[in-house]
C-alpha cells in the first residue's frame, strides 16, 4: 500500500513553486509601479492644463479645459485643435499652479493637433517626442492629463492596437492612430501618451462614449510632421483638386470591362468651377480608381494620396466614366489653410 504522507508532499517542487509565486508576483508589481512612478516624475512637470475663453466667464462665451504637453524649453506646447477651437484667449496652468497666457502658432483640424507657444517664459520642463513606429501591441503606456478638470491625473494601460483610423472634426480620416486602454475622459484631450522610456509616443485625442477601455491617441510621428509644417509654414501643406465625393462600389461588369480589380472607388459628386479637376475635364459621376499609380478604393484613399509631395506635379488619374476607363492628367494645387 502506497503512503502519500504530508511530509513528502510538502517537500515537492509544486509546493516550492507555490511559495515562490507570491514573491515573483510582488517583484513584477513593484517593477510595474516603479516604471509608472518614474515616467510620471519625469514627464508630469511638462504637462499643462489648457484653459480657453475669457478669464471672467460670461454668458456669451464659455471657456473650455484640456491638456497639453510642453515639447521644448522655450514654451512650444502640443495639444488638440478641438481643445483650442476658435478661442482667442488661451492660458496654460502648470503643475505648480502658475498661469500664463499662450498664443496659437497653428492648428491642423485634419489631425486634431494644435501648436501653442507660452508667452514670456523660458527653461520650462519639457518632454521628448518618441518614435511611434517602434511601438508594439501590449506595450505599457501612461496617460497624463486633467480629466474632468482633475489636474495631474495619471492612468496606465497598454497599447491595444496600432494603425487605426478615426474621423477628425474636419471629416478627414486621421491615419496611424494608437488605440489604448489607458483610461481617458474629457479633459485628457491634448495630453501625452507616454512610453516606459518617458517618451511621448502619442497625443490623446478621442474616446468612444459608451465603451470602456477604447481610447485613441494621434501617433507622435504624425505630431512631429504637423509640428515641422506649422513651424515652417504656419499650417500643414496638402494638395487640392477641387472635388467632393463619396466612397461607392464599382459594378462588377464595369470592372471587368475596364480590366481593373477595384471593388470600390471615389465617386465624384461635385466639381469646383475653375479648380484643377474642372480644368482636367473631370465630371460629376466619374469614379476615381487610381491616382499617381496608387489604387483608390474610396474617398479616404484619395485624400491620403493628395499630400504635400504632390502639390504642383502633373498626376496620372484613371477614372471610370459610364463604365469605361479613361486616363486623365491633373495638376493639384496647394490647399488653402484652415481658418
Amino acid at each position: 500500500m502506497l503512503d502519500f504522507s504530508s511530509d513528502i508532499a510538502d517537500d515537492g517542487p509544486s509546493s516550492r513553486t507555490a511559495e515562490a509565486a507570491p514573491d515573483n508576483d510582488r517583484a513584477l508589481l513593484d517593477a510595474y509601479s516603479n516604471a509608472v512612478i518614474d515616467v510620471t516624475d519625469r514627464v508630469g512637470p511638462a504637462v499643462v492644463r489648457v484653459e480657453t475663453g475669457p478669464k471672467v466667464p460670461n454668458g456669451r462665451e464659455r471657456g473650455g479645459l484640456g491638456s497639453g504637453i510642453v515639447i521644448s524649453p522655450d514654451g512650444l506646447v502640443l495639444t488638440n485643435s478641438h481643445v483650442v477651437g476658435s478661442s482667442k484667449e488661451i492660458r496654460l496652468r502648470d503643475v505648480e499652479g502658475n498661469v500664463g497666457d499662450a498664443r496659437v502658432l497653428g492648428v491642423d483640424p485634419d489631425t486634431d493637433l494644435a501648436l501653442l507657444r507660452a508667452d514670456g517664459v523660458r527653461d520650462l520642463p519639457y518632454a521628448a517626442l518618441g518614435n511611434s513606429k517602434s511601438l508594439k501591441r501590449g506595450q505599457l503606456v501612461i496617460a497624463i492629463g486633467n480629466p474632468l478638470g482633475f489636474e495631474s491625473t495619471v492612468t496606465a494601460g497598454v497599447v491595444s492596437a496600432l494603425g487605426r483610423s478615426i474621423r477628425s472634426v474636419s471629416g478627414r480620416t486621421i491615419e496611424d492612430v494608437i488605440q489604448t486602454d489607458a483610461a481617458l475622459n474629457p479633459g485628457n484631450s491634448g495630453g501625452p501618451l507616454v512610453s516606459s522610456n518617458a517618451e511621448v509616443i502619442g497625443i490623446n485625442t478621442a474616446i468612444i462614449n459608451g465603451a470602456q477601455g477604447i481610447c485613441f491617441a494621434v501617433a507622435s510621428n504624425t505630431a512631429q510632421f504637423v509640428l515641422s509644417e506649422i513651424i515652417r509654414h504656419g499650417y500643414v501643406r496638402r494638395a487640392f483638386i477641387g472635388v467632393a465625393g463619396q466612397t461607392a462600389p464599382v459594378p462588377r461588369r464595369h470592372a471587368v470591362l475596364a480590366g481593373v480589380e477595384n471593388k470600390m472607388g471615389a465617386l465624384l459628386a461635385q466639381i469646383e468651377p475653375d479648380g484643377p479637376a474642372a480644368k482636367a475635364g473631370l465630371l460629376p459621376g466619374d469614379v476615381v480608381i487610381r491616382l499617381d499609380g496608387v489604387e483608390i478604393n474610396g474617398v479616404d484613399d484619395l485624400i491620403r494620396v493628395l499630400d504635400r509631395d504632390r502639390i504642383g506635379r502633373r498626376l496620372a488619374m484613371d477614372v471610370l466614366r459610364l463604365g469605361r476607363l479613361r486616363a486623365i492628367d491633373i495638376d493639384p494645387i496647394e490647399r488653402k489653410p484652415a481658418r
